[in-house]
Order: C-alpha cells, then structure tokens, then sequence
C-alpha cells in the first residue's frame, strides 16, 4: 500500500472514523464462514486498514436468533469490551457498504510466530499450565485433548463471554495480534435472552473471578444504566439489554465463572 497502514491498538477514535467514513473495496470472502463474511482495504485521509465486512443481506437465517440481526449483536459486543476496558474486541461499526448495511471490523493480523492457546494436543503431553477441557480422537484413535493456555487474558475473554452470552466462542475465534494482545472476533450470535454460553473457554469453570474481573463487573453493571445501555438499545432489545444486566449481577453475586450447562451443549461445533 502506498497510504499508511493503520495498527490496531492506535487510537479508538481514529479507528473507528475510518471504519464508519472510509471507503471501502472488497477483496475476496473467507469461504469457511457461515455467513458472508468479505474481507476488505478501508481507506480515509491517506489512512488504510484491512477489515472484516459482514452485510446483513449475507447472514444466514437462524432459528433462534431473529432475522437481519447479527451485524447489530457484533457492534454490540464492541461496545461492551469498550467498556469493559479490556479492548478485547477490534473496533467495530455498522456501516454501509458494497451490498448494503453490515458490520465493518478492523482485520487482525496474528504474526506468523505467535504462540496458539487453544487447540487440540496429544492427551499424554498437555502443555504446563493449560487446562483440558474435552477429550477427543484422531482417525487413527490416537487421544488428544481440546486444552487452551491458562493465560489471564483469556480468562478475560471467557467474563466478556459470560456477560454478552456468547453462543459461539471456537478456538479460531481467539486471535493474537501484532501487539501480542488477545482478540475476540465473531459475535454474532450473542445477546440471546436465554442462556446460550457454548465455549472451548471452559478451563476456569466455577473458580473464583480474579480481582480486576470484579472491578471491571462492578463498573459495567453502572454503565449498563446510562450512556452504554442506551448504546446497546440502538442495535438490541430492551430486553435482551436488561439480561445484560441481569448477566452482569449474577456474576457479581457469586463471584465466580460461570459452569458448564447441562442442558444444551457446553461447546461450539466444530470447536475451532
């Protein structure tokens, strides 16, 4: 590119200006997603960025979550991280584009040498401090485990998970960026009002939350009645906001991280 190629942790604002002004050419989609999903150059005042364009038109019918909705539930889970102080999702707008209004996010590129934390390792050599969480075979029958790394900036993924009621948080969704931070992308399916978590995060499971976990919940549950709560209100229900709240208050109240459910699956399929 001959324009400068903007960084992730730059300034928020800046970020998203160009995602919501910039103009936007698409290069290609990425054929394993479920819905449409383009990737993309943004460019505004000489500024360029790749980005993840996913229009509403592409999204993929659900039986339980409403129609048309997915880009608003990915804009949603932005908003939460930010006010989470965490930056844990990449900055993400609802904008129009080549096909119509749909999500723009900020595209993170992981650095060819970055160290995985989730994935499947042979069940008799789980690395040191990771922490299995389902058991698996290959074809050959050979045991593995799907494990990931007890890393506190994973355990911070897995409370933004529990508060926005992730349905869908696979092992390939968890991005190391150039800035050596953790990413979470693909929120569309969360918010539901029902408990949906399904998750490979499960390593934590009824611990108690670390210190800044419940500092951050404490602020959270403040800002859910003000400015970020009428935020949300522009892409979600009012009651899928509420349960927001309500998410938040009960992992304030017991203080610890959420357990697996037993009514409906504890993981997304396929997992990674």
């Amino acid at each position: 590119m001959t324009s400068s190629e903007l960084q992730p942790r730059q300034d928020a604002a800046a970020s998203l200006r160009l995602l919501s002004d910039g103009e936007l050419t698409l290069e290609g989609r990425l054929v394993d997603a479920s819905n449409a999903t383009l990737r993309g150059i943004i460019t505004l005042d000489g500024v360029s960025a790749h980005c993840v364009y996913k229009p509403v038109r592409g999204e993929r019918p659900l039986w339980d979550f409403p129609d048309g909705t997915l880009a608003g539930r990915e804009v949603s889970a932005y908003l939460v991280s930010q006010a989470t102080g965490w930056d844990l999702v990449p900055p993400t707008v609802l904008r129009d584009g080549p096909f119509g209004p749909g999500s723009c996010q900020l595209w993170i590129d992981e650095p060819e040498d970055a160290e995985p934390l989730v994935g499947f390792v042979p069940a008799e050599t789980v690395p040191p401090r990771w922490f299995p969480v389902a058991a698996a075979r290959d074809d050959d029958g050979a045991a593995y485990a799907l494990a990931h790394a007890d890393d506190p900036r994973l355990a911070r993924l897995a409370v933004l998970d529990a508060v926005i009621n992730n349905a869908d948080r696979k092992g390939g969704h968890v991005l190391v960026g150039p800035d050596d931070r953790i990413y979470g992308v693909d929120h569309g399916v969360c918010f539901h009002v029902e408990e949906k978590l399904r998750t490979v995060l499960w390593g934590w499971a009824g611990r108690r939350l670390p210190q800044d976990a419940v500092e951050m919940l404490d602020g959270l549950a403040g800002q859910l009645t003000g400015a970020l709560g009428d935020e949300l209100a522009e892409h979600l229900t009012l009651n899928e906001v509420a349960e927001v709240a309500a998410r938040v208050d009960r992992l304030r109240e017991t203080g610890r991280f959420p357990l697996p459910p037993e009514e409906w699956p504890a993981m997304p399929w396929p997992p990674m």
